[in-house]
Parts: structure tokens; C-alpha cells; sequence
């Protein structure tokens, strides 16, 4: 997908040192507040906000952008690589950035992070070629993904357990205000302006952003913490082989017929050897705890994300909507997230996190159904766009609640590892949910498009039904 300094240092807030490593989380030293805007916090809120929304936007302005950049570039060849390069490398870039925060703070692979997401936006806003626009993409990702996971543990050293929640539903609301404008801004810079400054713009406002960290991220590793050895080996060598299997898998979902097959088949066995080498022991059982929340995570992403991407064409050709009219029944998902997100951050019913995931799942699971009907003629659209919030709202629910759980149940000096495989998870998991459906879709598309769309989002529905099974594991 966040130490220790003077009782008097004036740069922020400042941590206790931890009697005991070994307790949940780290928690800071300040008075009492039920604000993220608290002076005490207020600068750190905002750039961080700040930094999530730029990450959000750089990725759907890209999207929108992208055409207009492969037509100018001479590189419809490379297109796929452009998207499925950044994932892939945001996967190492997540996993070196986990460990490396658990060893010395997320203050060094933040800056490295940055440094790596701005050369690489700068790389694709000068690229006289696809390929040098493919590089800069790569890099794009690997700061991305250290950049996440670097904010995840900066949430939990710097902000108390209480106030976790909220931060969390701030950095939803930061990536739905981009879900709502992204696109149509990119589209305006694209036409206007032209399709550079899509990736020019960003490091204007993503480095003033990140400077005003500079205060919560002076505060060191937890004194005394070392990274406990778990026995996998080089995890590094691991995530990029996790890499590049995610790499194949969009390559053989390109392909057809055996080729296609081998390919997703090979990839999807090399996700599940590496994806068990660096996620928390038991994840793939789903295991009780800990393990649980880093799958849950995986599974409920892969639902929204995959029903989401298959939503937009369904209405266009099945129900004769414009891609304008589409794209705003997206918007009622991104809504539906954000306002789930604000709910678990502010609900005074004093529900338990296993509560609300519970309840977001189930949610998830009517919402999606709903969503489905909109496959047959008869049933009214309203039906689906209400189910489609409403599946947004269990997603928000979700999402920021495994967040909190993850840092809670994380030991200081492995909140980094932790946070790391959360996204992972969630990388790991979308990326193969994506590509089967895709390839499953591309099977029927020509002789019988209506079962292609039925077994695609029959997929969805299910891994929400499994969502709901594994969040009575938490």
C-alpha cells in the first residue's frame, strides 16, 4: 500500500522507547486528541494525504493518458508492459522497502522511494521512445511500491492506536478524489497541454509533499528492534521472481489457445511458490490471525477490483450506456469506499474490527450480487447501481480495518515486513485474479459474450462469498 528523539524535540511528536518489542505497536508520546489535524499531527497528515493522491492519480491519469502516449511513441507493442511493468516491480520495490524499514525506519526507502518514483516520472515525460517510457514506468513502480509501504509504517510509529483508523480513511478520501477526476483531468492535460505533462506535473507537487514528512520521519527504528530471522531466505531474490511471473501472467494473458495456457499455468504456480516465501507463514492456509487479515486483504481486493474492471464494458454493451455514464457508476463505487472508510474510522457503536469486517464482507457479498443482475435485461439498472455502492461501502469497511489490524498486530520492529506483504497480497492476488478472468473472458468474447461476462463475474462473486469465510478467521 507507516524511533526514538528528545522529550523536547519541536519537529513532532516524539516516541517512547518500547519496554517490550515484542507488544503490538509503538504508540506516541503526545496528549490526548481525537484530531489528524491536531497541530501536533497536521503537517504529516496533510503530506501524506498529499503523497497517496498523487500515487492514485499518476496511476488513473496514466491509464487514461496511455493511448495517446503509445500512438505518439510508435509503442502498441509495449502497451501491456507499460501497465503490468509497474505492477511488477512495485512488488520488489514493496518487499526491499518492508525489511529495510524494519532494520533502520522508513526514513531512507521513503527518500529512495521518491527518488526512484520521480526519475521515473521524469524518465516517461522526456521519453522520445516506448521503450525509455517502459523504463521510467519500471522505476515508476519500484518507488510507488517502497513510497506505500513507508507510509503504512509511518502511521503506525507516528499516530496513536486510536487515531490509526481515522489516517486510514484519509488516505481512502485521497485516492477517491482522484478516482472521481483523474481521468477527465488527464484527458484536459492531454489535449491542452500535452500528454508529457500527465508525468511532468507530478514531481511539482510530490516532492513540496513528501518534505513535509521530514519531522515525523526523523524519529529512528524502535531502539533495541531487530528484524526477526523467519527462514525464507534471500526475500528480495523472491520478490523478483514473483516479479516476473506477474509479468508472464499478463504476457499469456495476451496470447491464445496452449501458449496462453502454459504461460498463465507456469506463472500462477511461480506467484504461489514465491507468494509463500514472502507472506507471513500460513497465509496461504489462512491461518488464524495475523495470516488471515494478510489474505483477506488479497481475496476481497481481487473481488472488488476484478468485478470493477468488467463492470464498465458490461454497461456500455449490454445495457447501450456511454463510456461518460460508465465511468460514473464507477464514481458510485469510489463514494461507496470512501464513506465505508469514514464509518469504521468515526463509528462510536464501539464495534471490534473483526465486526466490521464481518459486516463489510457481507456486505461486499449483496453488493456484488446485486451488481451481477444487471446481466439480464429485466432486472433495473437502479438495482445495480445501488449494489455497486453498496459494494464500495463494504470495501471501505474492509480495507482500512486490515490496515489498523496489521499494525496492531504487529510487533514494532516487524510492522515493515508486515505492511509489506499486506500490499503484496493485495499486488499478487489482483494481478492473477485479473489475468484468468481476462483470459476467460477473451475464451468467449467472440461466439458467446454474454457467458463470458456471467463466468467473470460469477469469479467475483465468489472470492467475495471466500472474503466472507475468511474474515470469521481474523
Amino acid at each position: 500500500m507507516l524511533r526514538s528523539s528528545p522529550p523536547e524535540d519541536k519537529r513532532g511528536p516524539p516516541l517512547p522507547s518500547p519496554m517490550n518489542t515484542d507488544t503490538a505497536a509503538t504508540a506516541v508520546a503526545t496528549p490526548p486528541t481525537d484530531s489528524i489535524l491536531a497541530p501536533a499531527y497536521r503537517t504529516t497528515t496533510i503530506g501524506m494525504v498529499v503523497l497517496v493522491a498523487l500515487l492514485a492519480f499518476e496511476a488513473l491519469a496514466v491509464a487514461a493518458a496511455m493511448p495517446t502516449v503509445a500512438t505518439a511513441l510508435d509503442g502498441l507493442r509495449l502497451y501491456a508492459l507499460a501497465f503490468g511493468g509497474t505492477l511488477a516491480t512495485s512488488v520488489v520495490g514493496m518487499t526491499a522497502a518492508g525489511r529495510w524499514i524494519d532494520r533502520s525506519g522508513p526514513a531512507r526507502p521513503m527518500w529512495w522511494g521518491l527518488a526512484c518514483f520521480v526519475l521515473g516520472l521524469l524518465l516517461a515525460g522526456f521519453a522520445t521512445r516506448m521503450g525509455m517510457l517502459v523504463a521510467g514506468r519500471l522505476l515508476q513502480g519500484l518507488g510507488s511500491g517502497a513510497i506505500s509501504v513507508a507510509l503504512y509504517v509511518m502511521v503506525g510509529r507516528y499516530y496513536p492506536e486510536a487515531l490509526r483508523p481515522r489516517v486510514f480513511a484519509a488516505f481512502s478520501a485521497g485516492w477517491v478524489v482522484p478516482s472521481m477526476i483523474g481521468p477527465a483531468l488527464s484527458g484536459l492535460i492531454v489535449q491542452h497541454l500535452g500528454w508529457r505533462w500527465v508525468f511532468l506535473a507530478v514531481p511539482l507537487l510530490a516532492v513540496p509533499a513528501a518534505l513535509m514528512l521530514r519531522p515525523a520521519l526523523a524519529h529512528r527504528a524502535v531502539p533495541g528492534a531487530t528484524p526477526r530471522e523467519d527462514g525464507r531466505g534471500n526475500v528480495v531474490g523472491w520478490a523478483v521472481g514473483a516479479s516476473l511471473a506477474t509479468l508472464l501472467l499478463y504476457f499469456g494473458g495476451q496470447q491464445h489457445g496452449t501458449v496462453a495456457l502454459a504461460c498463465m499455468g507456469v506463472a500462477v504456480v511461480a506467484l504461489l511458490v514465491c507468494g509463500r516465501r514472502l507472506l507471513p507463514a500460513g497465509t496461504l492456509q489462512l491461518r488464524r490471525g495475523l495470516p488471515s487479515v494478510i489474505a483477506l486483504r488479497g481475496v476481497a481486493a481481487s473481488a472488488f477490483f476484478a468485478c470493477e474492471a468488467y463492470l464498465p464494458l458490461l454497461l456500455q454493451r449490454e445495457r447501450g450506456l456511454s463510456p461518460s455514464w460508465a465511468g460514473a457508476v464507477l464514481s458510485l463505487g469510489a463514494l461507496g469506499w470512501f464513506s465505508g472508510s469514514w464509518l469504521q474510522g468515526h463509528q462510536n457503536r464501539g464495534w471490534s474490527r473483526q465486526q466490521l469486517l464481518r459486516v463489510g464482507t457481507v456486505l461486499m457479498v449483496v453488493g456484488i450480487a446485486a451488481t451481477l443482475a444487471v446481466l439480464y435485461a429485466v432486472v433495473p439498472l437502479a438495482l445495480s447501481l445501488v449494489g455497486w455502492a453498496l459494494t464500495g461501502f463494504g470495501m471501505g469497511m474492509i480495507y482500512a480495518s486490515l490496515s489498523v489490524l496489521t499494525l496492531a498486530l504487529s510487533p514494532p520492529h516487524e510492522q515493515g515486513a508486515n505492511a509489506s506483504a499486506l500490499q503484496l497480497s493485495e499486488a499478487l492476488c489482483v494481478a492473477t485474479s485479473l489475468a484468468v478472468s481476462g483470459a476467460l473472458f477473451a475464451l468467449f468474447l467472440e461466439h458467446a459474450p454474454h457467458t463470458g461476462y456471467v463466468l467473470c463475474l460469477a469469479i467475483t462473486l465468489g472470492l467475495a462469498v471466500l472474503a466472507s469465510v475468511v474474515a470469521r478467521r481474523v
